[in-house]
């Protein structure tokens, strides 16, 4: 009996685990996007970290949709497990995306906004680790503070990206230039939303556990 209830105990906490597996993950690409962001001049050799981490974002994603279908009683809703391991899939696609824009555009220079979206992405990232390692530890009521700044840099992103159209209209005269520029600023503010997507998530598991 007791290594009945050590088993189940496992397959319980295994999408837990798998989850901080894909944070660290995420946080690993963001490390190496920051990275490529301070030294243009190398951007390929960073992309192509940054695509090896997701292609085993990927692989995350296919074993937790293996371990979804085996399991027959799991710690959280099924439509929660799914929702959050897209969600957090989608985040790094988005951080990948940024990246080859950025080899394809020929972007040799990093101007302040693009600092800012950069500062924005990594204080994202580090308030999501830290949720899911609470979500982790079953300590659903302490995610919020991390899930509001989440909420809260997105607003943030919002308002950057504006001003930073606002400004490239107003400055540029190359056409080129903008459309480059325009979809950069575009994707990198778009990881806030999906950093916010995953908070929205937490937040209901927070609402119908309390």
């Amino acid at each position: 009996m007791l290594n009945i209830m050590k088993k189940f105990r496992r397959k319980q906490n295994i999408f837990y685990e798998y989850f901080l597996l894909v944070t660290k993950n995420i946080k690993l690409a963001t490390d190496v996007y920051i990275q490529m962001m301070n030294d243009l001049d190398n951007a390929e050799n960073y992309m192509l970290q940054i695509k090896m981490v997701e292609n085993m974002g990927d692989q995350y994603t296919h074993e937790i949709m293996n371990e979804l279908n085996k399991t027959f009683i799991t710690p959280l809703e099924r439509e929660d497990i799914l929702g959050l391991t897209l969600q957090l899939d989608d985040v790094l696609d988005c951080l990948e995306f940024c990246s080859s824009r950025i080899v394809l555009y020929e972007i040799t220079e990093q101007d302040d906004y693009m600092r800012l979206f950069t500062r924005n992405i990594s204080m994202c990232v580090e308030n999501l680790c830290a949720a899911v390692d609470l979500l982790a530890q079953k300590k659903l009521g302490e995610m919020k503070k991390h899930t509001h700044r989440i909420n809260d840099l997105e607003n943030a992103a919002d308002d950057l990206l504006t001003d930073a159209l606002k400004t490239l209209f107003a400055t540029s005269v190359n056409p080129i230039e903008i459309m480059k520029k325009k979809e950069l600023y575009t994707m990198m503010e778009s990881f806030s939303d999906f950093c916010e997507d995953v908070a929205d998530i937490l937040e209901g598991l927070i609402m119908r556990n309390s």
